[in-house]
């Protein structure tokens, strides 16, 4: 069982930044690949970003060099720093774990950009 907490969303204006961060349980979490998913009220959650376990990186179009997803397996903990925030970027974000084929999620940071 895999236990995923998220921190750090808040209010931002646009512009501004926020770091996100996703502390995971478990010993493994350097064989997780890791990802960001996003949820706005009445749609469906979408993939924002995604790190694999060898470090390989890859993101949704909308994110593509204003966010930047990291990991750090010492403190078993996955990051999304995100730049130049817009309003649409207002949603709940989620951490996701995958490992062998089960998925985990945690239950979400809210973040809003305010223009």
């Amino acid at each position: 069982q895999v236990q995923l907490v998220e921190s750090g969303g808040g209010l931002a204006q646009a512009g501004g930044s926020l770091r996100l961060s996703c502390a995971a349980s478990g010993r493994i979490f350097r064989m997780y690949n890791m990802a960001w998913y996003r949820q706005v009220p009445g749609k469906e959650r979408e993939f924002v970003a995604r790190i694999f376990d060898f470090g390989s990186t890859n993101y949704a179009d909308f994110v593509k060099g204003r966010f930047t997803i990291s990991r750090d397996n010492t403190k078993n903990t996955l990051y999304l720093q995100m730049n130049s925030l817009k309003p649409e970027d207002t949603a709940v974000y989620y951490c996701n774990a995958l490992l062998d084929g089960m998925g985990y999620w945690g239950k979400g940071t809210l973040v809003t950009v305010s223009s």
